[in-house]
């Protein structure tokens, strides 16, 4: 749920698969409890998600071919984006390096 103007290339695609992996899941009947649990996935934000990395990868020029297949959502979980937004920082220097050179 970070803003995906502060992703590198790699986190901002590799986000967009998850998004495309978790409605997988949810389609063959799999539970993203674990995901949930650790505050990584907002399941009835999943499209909506999708659909601004989606929008951040065109802006970047980047293609973008894949539309999000259709999926029962339901409200469950909780991303707390200052969190992560730390952690990324710490895990990415791109990533870091974009945060700190936009206002949040």
């Amino acid at each position: 749920m970070v803003n995906p103007k502060f992703l590198c290339q790699k986190h901002l695609c590799g986000e967009h698969v998850e998004t495309h992996s978790f409605v997988g899941c949810i389609n063959k009947g799999t539970s993203l409890k674990g995901y949930i649990d650790k505050g990584l996935v907002e399941v009835h934000n999943i499209k909506n998600r999708h659909d601004e990395l989606a929008k951040e990868m065109l802006r970047r020029g980047y293609k973008h071919k894949s539309d999000l297949p259709e999926f029962n959502s339901w409200e469950e979980g909780c991303v707390n984006i200052e969190q992560n937004i730390e952690e990324l920082m710490k895990r990415c220097s791109k990533c870091k390096e974009r945060i700190l050179s936009n206002d949040r």
